[in-house]
């Protein structure tokens, strides 16, 4: 009933799915771009109306009252950025643990302008052994939905190439918040 109420939303906004999410396994689901505080709306919308449940992270001041408990029962992982803790370790965990989990990540990490991708994405499913699948949001389109799933080879650069020729014609709310698709380890030779 969810799928259905979640399509009939969608449809009502003139939004249209594009794609398929993997049909087995865990994953790790890029949210992409992310410049409006309505992307998590839109994307949990059509995850719900292909039937998956992904988790997602958020920064920690989020799961206050009066809507943590909200966040939490849509999948929500309270993040604390303000301490040094292996998010990538816990996270990749978490997949290898619960098979078929798809953890969501606004890879972006704000919904301002930063100038370059968060890598943490990159790395907990290097360290968890599963795809990343690139999800978008389309605005001008009114599209969104699930890009191809890649297997990354370790090869930075090389996967970023990928990554960045699939989001080169998506465009978020305000494209002018939009920062650059670059990991900073590609700016620092890592890549």
């Amino acid at each position: 009933m969810i799928s259905s109420v979640a399509r009939w939303i969608l449809r009502r906004l003139g939004w249209e799915i594009e794609g398929e999410p993997p049909r087995a396994g865990s994953y790790v689901l890029v949210a992409a771009p992310h410049t409006s505080n309505w992307d998590l709306a839109y994307f949990l919308a059509i995850t719900r109306a292909l039937g998956v449940r992904p988790r997602f992270m958020a920064k920690h001041t989020l799961f206050r009252p009066p809507l943590g408990w909200l966040l939490r029962a849509l999948g929500g992982i309270s993040i604390r950025r303000d301490r040094r803790a292996n998010v990538v370790e816990q996270v990749a965990a978490e997949l290898q643990g619960h098979p078929g989990t798809a953890v969501t990540i606004a890879v972006e990490g704000t919904r301002g302008r930063a100038g370059h991708w968060k890598s943490g994405f990159y790395h907990i499913a290097r360290r968890a052994g599963v795809p990343v699948v690139l999800g978008f949001l389309d605005y001008p389109r009114r599209r969104g939905g699930f890009g191809p799933a890649i297997e990354l080879s370790g090869d930075i650069g090389a996967d970023m190439e990928r990554i960045r020729a699939f989001y080169a014609d998506k465009r978020g709310r305000h494209p002018d918040l939009a920062g650059e698709i670059r990991l900073r380890e590609e700016a620092q030779g890592g890549g």
